[in-house]
């Protein structure tokens, strides 16, 4: 798959013919791929390029209208491997600068549609563009007339409540990730690093993989978690999935004072140094909320129970 990172306004000559998805995209969720999936199935027909065009940062972050939208569900590495499963040809990574938040519907067509070679553009039926969002799906479609058909694709609706980024994100923050999982389709996923810790998980018998986030993802609820660990090929060893208990928290029993979240993976039979290899992890199932533990024997004791929990949910 291309990736083209652009800003208006655009330079160079005139890209290829191509069927458009538009669209932020946070999360990639089955709403998201109806659309991405319809500008894929008229490329083929039509014998152009598939392509989408998503924007970073968030339109709302640069707007000033949401400050929660600094973190992602997809951040944009991940959401450009989800385009290319997908089937899409071309990404153009939109980049949402106060020039091009100011530009009208009018010159978004002319000056940036047209200019990347839009035959088709497929766009959900709630799509805003232009300055201020004056531009709508329907005017979209009207801007276009005669010179690119558009396609509006109607709201993907799961037991009658759309399918949303902001719905995914409420899932998240309330531990639900099997519901979050429903609505991307696949299981909630965040990427980072296994970074040094305390190693006291070590010496009560519970070794972690403590994984600093390498992106600004929108993580679960503090609690402790059923999870997949994706390990990528080390020292001859193959890539391979493994089943793990995680911990997102505090630690409180051990910190007495507030503290930065962290995530803490226990892998179940699993012995090894992983060390700054760059680990995904699956959150499956929610386990119970973070507690604070009267000593390490009670810890221990609970923490025997989480593993045996987790090994029968995902052996199962």
């Amino acid at each position: 798959m291309e990736i083209h990172v652009v800003s208006y306004p655009l330079e160079g000559s005139v890209h290829e013919p191509c069927a458009l998805a538009i669209g932020h995209f946070d999360g990639v969720h089955l709403g998201h791929l109806s659309v991405i999936e319809r500008a894929v199935a008229h490329a083929s027909a039509a014998g152009i390029r598939a392509a989408v065009m998503t924007f970073d940062p968030h339109p709302r972050e640069v707007l000033g209208r949401g400050s929660g939208y600094a973190a992602s569900l997809t951040p944009l590495e991940d959401k450009l491997e989800l385009f290319r499963q997908a089937g899409v040809d071309a990404a153009y990574v939109m980049r949402f600068e106060p020039a091009f938040a100011e530009i009208s519907p009018r010159v978004f067509v002319d000056e940036v549609l047209l200019r990347l070679g839009v035959r088709h553009a497929v766009v959900g039926f709630d799509f805003r563009f232009g300055h201020f969002g004056e531009g709508s799906a329907t005017s979209l479609g009207e801007l276009g007339a005669g010179r690119f058909g558009v396609e509006i694709m109607p709201a993907y609706s799961r037991d009658g409540q759309k399918v949303s980024s902001t719905y995914v994100r409420e899932a998240l923050e309330n531990g639900q990730v099997e519901l979050a999982a429903e609505l991307l389709g696949r299981p909630y996923a965040v990427s980072g690093v296994v970074v040094h810790g305390d190693a006291r998980g070590r010496t009560i018998g519970f070794p972690t993989a403590n994984v600093l986030q390498d992106a600004a993802y929108v993580v679960p609820r503090l609690g402790v978690y059923a999870v997949r660990v994706h390990l990528p090929e080390r020292d001859g060893h193959p890539a391979e999935t493994l089943p793990a208990v995680l911990n997102h928290g505090m630690k409180p029993t051990f910190n007495k004072e507030s503290i930065v979240p962290v995530l803490e993976a226990h892998l179940l039979d699993f012995e090894g140094d992983l060390y700054g290899l760059r680990v995904r992890i699956e959150f499956l199932h929610f386990l119970r909320p973070e507690r604070k533990f009267s000593c390490v024997a009670e810890l221990v004791e609970q923490l025997g129970k989480d593993r045996d929990r987790s090994a029968e949910l995902l052996r199962g």
